[in-house]
C-alpha cells in the first residue's frame, strides 16, 4: 500500500469512527470540507457532550431548532450524493423526532424528495397547517411524477401484451395467429415425410379493442408500517386507471375502509386521501372488494398488507376462499417497495398460501409482471425469497 492509499484508508476511517482527532487510534486530523462533513454526521450520529463515548446512548446535536436543521440539510447535500441524503433524512426523522419540523414550508423546500419522505408527509397529513399544505403537495407530486414517468411505459407494454394474449381465439385472421402455441398444440399432427405440422387448430390473439377486457381492485392497507408500499401502489393505480381495458378500483383500508377511485386521475389526491397509521380489518376491506366484484373470471384482486389483523382472521380467510372458488385471481403482496423483507404475520401469510395464495413481498420492478401472470393465469413470478415459509 502506497502512502497516499494509507493515509485515504485512514481518513475514511476517521469518518466513520467519528470522536476528535486521534478517534480509535487513527491519529488522523480532518480539515477543510473533511471537517464540514464531519461535523454534518456527528450532528447526526454523534455523542452528546457528557455520554459515555463507547456503551452510552447517542443521540445527535441538531436540537429542535428549524433553522439549524435546515442550515443541517443544505450541508449533507452539499457533501453527499442524494441517495446518501436520502438516508440521513430518514435517519434524521426517526433518531431526532423531527417530523413536526416538516410542517414549515421552509423546511420541505429543504428535503430532497423520495419515497420515504412522502410517507412521512403523509402521517402528518392531518396535523398540517394550510400554509404548509401547498408546499407539501408540490413536494409529494415531484415525487409521484418522477415514480409514473419511471413505471407508467413498462407496466402499459407488460400488461397490454398480457390483455392480447388472454383473449386468444380459435377461428383467428391469418394476421391474428399465434404461431407458436398454434405449432405446440398441432405437435401431434407433424408429418416426418414433408417435415411439416399440419395446423388442425389455430390459435391466435383477439383483435385489440375497447371494450373492457379485465377489473382490477387493489385493496392497500393504510397502517403506519405501509407508508412506500401506499405510495407506489397508488401511482400504480392511476396508471391501470390510465388503460381503457383495464377497469381498475382502488381501495384504502386500516380498520375502516374508503373507496379512492374516484380521484384515479391523480394520484396525488389518493395519496392524500390515505390516512397512515391506525389499526387493521382486512375481513372488512376484502367484505367491501368482494361485494364491487360482477365479473369474478375477469376480475384480479391484489391485497397489500403485512396481514396482521385485526378483524375476524377466519372470515377473512373465507372471503378468499369464497373469491378464488369464484374465478378471481387473488395476489397478496406483503409490501410493494425496494425496502426489503418486510416484518409480516406469517401464520396469515401461511395460510393464505395453503388456499394457493402465496404471500410476497414484491419490488415495484416485478409488479407488471405479477399483473401480467394474473391476468393470463399463469403462476405468478415469486421471487426466490418466498416470505411465507
Amino acid at each position: 500500500m502506497t502512502p497516499t492509499e494509507h493515509d485515504e484508508r485512514l481518513r475514511r476511517w476517521r469518518l466513520v469512527l467519528g470522536g476528535e482527532s486521534g478517534a480509535d487510534g487513527t491519529g488522523c486530523t480532518l480539515a477543510g470540507p473533511d471537517a464540514a462533513m464531519d461535523d454534518a454526521l456527528t450532528s447526526l450520529y454523534g455523542t452528546r457532550p457528557g455520554s459515555a463515548d463507547r456503551g452510552g446512548s447517542r443521540s445527535a446535536g441538531l436540537g429542535a431548532s428549524a433553522p439549524s436543521v435546515a442550515r443541517w440539510l443544505g450541508d449533507i447535500r452539499t457533501y453527499f450524493p442524494s441517495s446518501v441524503v436520502q438516508v440521513m433524512q430518514r435517519d434524521a426523522i426517526d433518531r431526532l423526532g423531527l417530523s413536526t419540523l416538516l410542517l414549515e414550508p421552509e423546511m420541505l423546500e429543504a428535503v430532497e424528495a423520495d419515497v420515504h419522505l412522502v410517507g412521512t408527509l403523509l402521517s402528518l397529513n392531518k396535523a398540517m397547517p394550510e400554509t404548509t399544505k401547498e408546499t407539501a403537495r408540490a413536494v409529494v407530486r415531484k415525487v409521484v411524477e418522477e415514480l409514473e414517468k419511471k413505471l407508467a411505459t413498462r407496466t402499459r407494454s407488460t400488461l397490454t401484451g398480457a390483455l392480447d394474449r388472454s383473449a386468444k381465439i380459435n377461428r383467428p385472421r391469418h394476421r391474428d395467429i399465434d404461431w407458436d402455441r398454434t405449432i405446440r398444440a398441432n405437435l401431434k399432427n407433424y408429418l416426418p415425410e414433408h417435415r411439416t405440422v399440419v395446423p388442425e387448430r389455430l390459435i391466435g390473439y383477439g383483435r385489440a379493442s375497447q371494450s373492457v377486457k379485465k377489473d382490477v381492485v387493489l385493496c392497500i392497507d393504510q397502517s403506519g408500517s405501509m407508508a412506500a408500499s401506499v405510495v407506489y401502489a397508488s401511482v400504480f393505480g392511476a396508471v391501470l386507471a390510465s388503460m381503457r381495458s383495464i377497469a381498475t378500483r382502488l381501495v384504502v383500508f386500516d380498520t375502516a375502509v374508503v373507496d379512492l377511485t374516484d380521484q384515479l386521475d391523480d394520484p396525488v389526491d389518493v395519496l392524500f386521501g390515505t390516512q397512515l397509521g391506525g389499526g387493521t380489518d382486512i375481513n372488512r376491506a376484502l367484505a367491501y372488494c368482494q361485494s364491487q366484484i360482477t365479473r369474478p373470471a375477469d376480475t384480479v384482486v391484489v391485497l397489500i398488507s403485512d396481514l396482521y389483523e385485526g378483524g375476524i382472521r377466519d372470515e377473512m380467510l373465507k372471503r378468499v376462499a369464497a373469491m378464488k372458488a369464484s374465478g378471481v385471481q387473488f395476489v397478496a403482496l406483503l409490501a410493494l417497495s425496494d425496502e426489503g423483507t418486510p416484518a409480516y404475520d406469517r401464520e396469515h401469510a401461511a395460510a393464505l398460501a395453503a388456499l394457493g395464495a402465496p404471500a410476497f413481498a414484491c419490488t415495484p420492478d416485478l409488479f407488471p409482471d405479477v399483473m401480467a401472470a394474473a391476468i393470463e393465469k399463469r403462476p405468478l413470478p415469486i421471487p426466490d425469497m418466498v416470505t411465507h415459509q
